[in-house]
């Protein structure tokens, strides 16, 4: 396969659908239908998957595929001269979230085996079959029910399904990935600005991704109810039927529980040192000393996709409300995927 024409067609496969979403839904025409109809049904099909979050996920693909960032991206592996097949088990937890492992795998001028998350069916194949279309058949693909026939796998999974996969894939070449998420360190001197990007750091996709926020170090003086005052730009959340499914069951757990929480009657608030914390719920804990959060995220590694926190708190962490904004070298549990496409 062309490499070139495969970039050239990502370039119009992104053009295409900037244009679309730049429409309003009253000027879209014919060619706009097909997207517009995916959408509604992907929504129908998995109400997690709303098509405000749709479009974000699209909207963030096509602010990074640019041609400056493809190439700035590429020009860091080499592309294999031989097309393997590479098995792809994509996880459906937000929408598009499996785009880039086939992405990378086609970029590198393998096959994509590629076996869909039944929550994300719809989106991925058409902007395969689109990509193709642009350029000019350069884009090989293949959907199955079940792996068969490939030189290497990546899949992503639950730490229950991992297990599995792993013994599943022992002697293949393989990246096996479990469940992740991601914490926040606050200094205490965040301004109402940076909390309310935090906020979107934490309910963007629901709060669903391994890149949202589930537990914040706070500072022991720090005043719990900025949080919530600052969280209030995502209060209709809880119009959402199966997140306030999940917001009612939580608090009624922790009421029977007589657990202590705090409350803003859309998420809650819950000192707890666990690093993972159930849909609409935010573990907080309290700190001394930095080090001591260090020696936590450390420690916790292999569980923590992504650390946000300000700069100077010199964390390698992420800007405030950028957690859901990843770049094309940004990859998941922090294995290079190009890297191990190189191997294959």
């Amino acid at each position: 396969m062309n490499t070139e024409n495969q970039v050239l067609g990502l370039i119009k496969l992104s053009d295409y659908i900037k244009a679309f979403l730049a429409k309003k839904p009253e000027d879209h025409n014919e060619d706009d239908s097909d997207i517009e109809l995916l959408l509604k049904k992907s929504e129908i099909e998995n109400p997690w998957f709303t098509i405000d979050n749709q479009k974000f996920a699209l909207q963030q693909w096509t602010d990074l595929l640019t041609e400056e960032n493809i190439k700035n991206w590429l020009g860091n592996y080499s592309i294999s001269k031989i097309s393997k097949r590479v098995g792809l088990i994509l996880a459906g937890n937000i929408p598009l979230v499996g785009f880039h492992d086939v992405l990378s795998v086609i970029l590198s001028n393998h096959i994509p085996v590629i076996k869909l998350s039944s929550k994300d069916k719809y989106m991925i194949p058409f902007l395969l079959k689109k990509w193709n279309e642009l350029s000019n058949g350069n884009v090989a693909f293949e959907f199955v029910e079940k792996l068969e026939n490939f030189d290497a796998v990546i899949a992503t999974g639950s730490n229950n399904t991992a297990r599995y996969l792993e013994y599943y894939f022992k002697n293949h070449l393989s990246i096996i990935r479990k469940n992740r998420t991601s914490v926040a360190v606050l200094k205490g001197d965040e301004t109402d600005e940076e909390l309310q990007l935090l906020a979107k750091d934490i309910f963007q996709y629901f709060g669903l991704g391994c890149r949202n926020v589930t537990r914040i170090f706070i500072p022991q003086d720090f005043v719990i109810d900025r949080l919530f005052e600052n969280f209030l730009g995502y209060q209709d959340i809880i119009n959402h039927n199966k997140y306030a499914n999940n917001y009612d069951y939580n608090r009624a757990v922790y009421l029977l529980n007589q657990d202590k929480f705090w409350d803003n009657n859309f998420v809650m608030l819950k000192e707890d040192d666990k690093l993972f914390s159930p849909l609409s719920v935010i573990n907080f804990s309290r700190y001394e000393s930095l080090d001591d959060v260090k020696n936590f995220i450390a420690e916790n590694e292999e569980n923590i996709q992504c650390v946000v926190a300000k700069e100077e708190l010199k964390m390698n962490a992420i800007p405030f409300g950028e957690a859901q904004n990843p770049g094309l070298d940004t990859y998941a549990d922090n294995v290079d995927t190009m890297k191990f496409l190189e191997l294959v």
